[in-house]
Formats: structure tokens, sequence, C-alpha cells
């Protein structure tokens, strides 16, 4: 029998999913949160950015080198991958499907290691964490039997 993970996810918030095998439906085993990807890139940073004088009459402020949202974005991808690592180096999965949007994808992929993406059955660029677990077998039914 071998045992499906579904990891549908965005940039603030996922959910693990469970297929053991045909006919058993989908079976929801966690469920993650990001806040701090909801929050203003205002608030996420302690202060306003700091001011430097140039020669004459110049002067600016320093732009953050990465975006405040990407980079919670970038940690909650980093948090779901580790989780992902730590069940399949304990053999809790045999197939993993990913489900997210474009983006938030790409940061996945970025932080998945190669044994991991070895177990990657399918992927779906499309955000399914708002909808219920039957809209979600129905979308999923073509590469897993529920």
């Amino acid at each position: 029998m071998t045992i499906t993970w579904i990891l549908v996810a965005n940039a603030s918030s996922a959910f693990l999913y469970t297929n053991r095998g045909p006919k058993q439906g989908l079976e929801k085993i966690r469920a993650y949160e990001h806040a701090a990807s909801r929050e203003k890139a205002s608030d996420l940073v302690s202060d306003r950015p700091g001011h430097y004088k140039s020669a004459g009459n110049g002067h600016g402020a320093y732009i953050p080198p990465t975006d405040p949202k990407q980079n919670e974005a970038q940690q909650f991808a980093l948090q779901l991958t580790r989780e992902l690592e730590q069940g399949r180096n304990s053999n809790e999965f045999q197939r993993l499907i990913l489900v997210a949007p474009p983006q938030f994808m790409g940061l996945i992929n970025g932080n998945t290691g190669s044994a991991l993406k070895g177990m990657v059955s399918d992927h779906f660029e499309k955000d399914y964490t708002k909808v219920d677990e039957k809209t979600l077998a129905g979308h999923l039914e073509g590469c897993i039997y529920l």
C-alpha cells in the first residue's frame, strides 16, 4: 500500500493531507498558519530605513535588500519543506503531491532536496487552500485514486 502525502499551501497557510490507498479518500493530518505573511510589509520591519549623506547635496535612504513579505514566505516554505523531509526520513509516505500558487511553489522547490524531489509525483500550481476536502479531491482524482 502506497501512502501519499498532499501538501496544499500558499504563503500564509498550508494543509497536509494523506491518502492511504484506493478508495480511502483524503485525511487532513496537519494544518499550518503563518500569520506574519499576512502582515503589511511596514509592520514586519523594526524601523525605518537608515539614511546616508553623500558628497554635495545628495542624500537618500537605504532600501532593504529583500522584501519583508518575501522573506516571511521564504521562511514558511522552509518550515514546510523541513516537515516534509522529516516525514520522508521516517518513511511516513512514499509519494508526494504539491499544490501551491506558482510563486510559492518556486520557494518550496528551492528548499526541497533531491531525495524529496524524487518522491514528488505531481504538482499543481493553484491555490486550493480555501477549498473543502471534497472539492480538493475532485481536483486531484486525475493523479490519485480517491
